[in-house]
């Protein structure tokens, strides 16, 4: 099956690059030397923003090509990740200063979804919470606690797939930043 030809930007999440020095890469000279995609580097976590991503198939292997290892990508429609802000299941939530928002990038859309609200590791001791999930995005809210990283790595477990996390503020930034391209 021919890959899907896309005119409109894309988004791409990598997975645990650039975290605490392990997988370290420079993603802006990535975004440089696929420069013919348009691509723009955002931040240190490799996140880019894709303008031009022609078929995505020959986009991801060129992307993995440039990339010093092997990596879990996700890649969303940059008309998903607008959409993240009207669509905000943090909309109605209090926010405290311990609280973290936080979205989580699954690479497809999951065929089972758990019953939610979901405490990790469990209500008593809630490190995460999981608050809801619309197609490849998962929501929730953590605290700053050196456990919460493998608790967010449940999210692979429950959710089937392996998931990339960016903070709420940072998903806010991207979409702003698409929505002044439109």
């Amino acid at each position: 099956m021919p890959s899907r030809v896309t005119t409109r930007p894309v988004v791409v999440f990598l997975r645990g690059v650039n975290v605490g020095g392990h997988r370290s890469f420079r993603p802006s000279l990535v975004a440089k030397k696929l420069h013919r995609y348009k691509v723009v580097n955002v931040g240190a976590a490799g996140t880019f923003v894709v303008h031009a991503p022609g078929a995505r198939a020959e986009f991801e292997a060129a992307l993995r090509r440039e990339l010093p290892f092997e990596a879990q990508i996700a890649i969303c429609d940059g008309r998903d990740v607008i959409g993240l802000e009207t669509d905000s299941p943090f909309a109605d939530r209090p926010t405290t200063p311990d609280l973290v928002r936080f979205v989580s990038i699954l690479p497809k859309v999951p065929r089972v979804r758990p019953s939610l609200p979901i405490a990790i590791p469990d209500e008593s001791a809630c490190l995460v919470r999981v608050i809801a999930a619309k197609r490849c995005f998962v929501f929730g809210e953590y605290r700053r606690h050196m456990k919460t990283i493998g608790c967010l790595g449940k999210l692979d477990e429950i959710f089937g797939a392996p998931a990339t996390t960016r903070s709420w503020t940072t998903m806010l930034s991207i979409a702003r930043l698409l929505r002044d391209l439109e």
